[in-house]
């Protein structure tokens, strides 16, 4: 029912910027929380930021003042602003979102992923 689908990875040079977007489509709850995975080969997947229904945004403290997460006018839409990248940035970033149903419990999906390569 739910689709989840993440565009915008490349590759960039150290200091460069990226912006990725998180568009879901079908039936969304209003209670949810939008985040922003990474996976590196051979490390483990964390959390980089994400966004709360009610407004309340976190982000790992190694993109804080670097990475912004957004809610962007096409509806069910997430951004990822990522600047000032650098090599350790490098992973497949992968969107997730959970929703609070109708019977009160949390449904997750996850988007397939797109490669962010920061490399000179």
């Amino acid at each position: 029912q739910v689709h989840v689908g993440e565009s915008g990875g490349g590759l960039v040079l150290p200091g460069g910027s990226l912006r990725l977007s998180c568009a879901a489509s079908g039936s969304i709850f209003t209670t949810n929380i939008v985040a922003w995975f990474r996976q590196a080969p051979g490390k483990q997947r964390e959390s980089v930021a994400l966004i709360i229904s009610n407004g309340d945004i976190n982000y790992a403290d190694s993109v804080k003042g670097r990475f912004t997460i957004s809610r962007d006018s096409p509806q069910n839409t997430v951004s990822l602003q990522m600047n000032s990248l650098k090599p350790e940035d490098t992973a497949v970033y992968i969107c997730n979102i959970r929703m609070m149903s109708a019977d009160g419990l949390w449904h997750s999906y996850w988007g397939q992923g797109t490669q962010v390569t920061v490399s000179s």
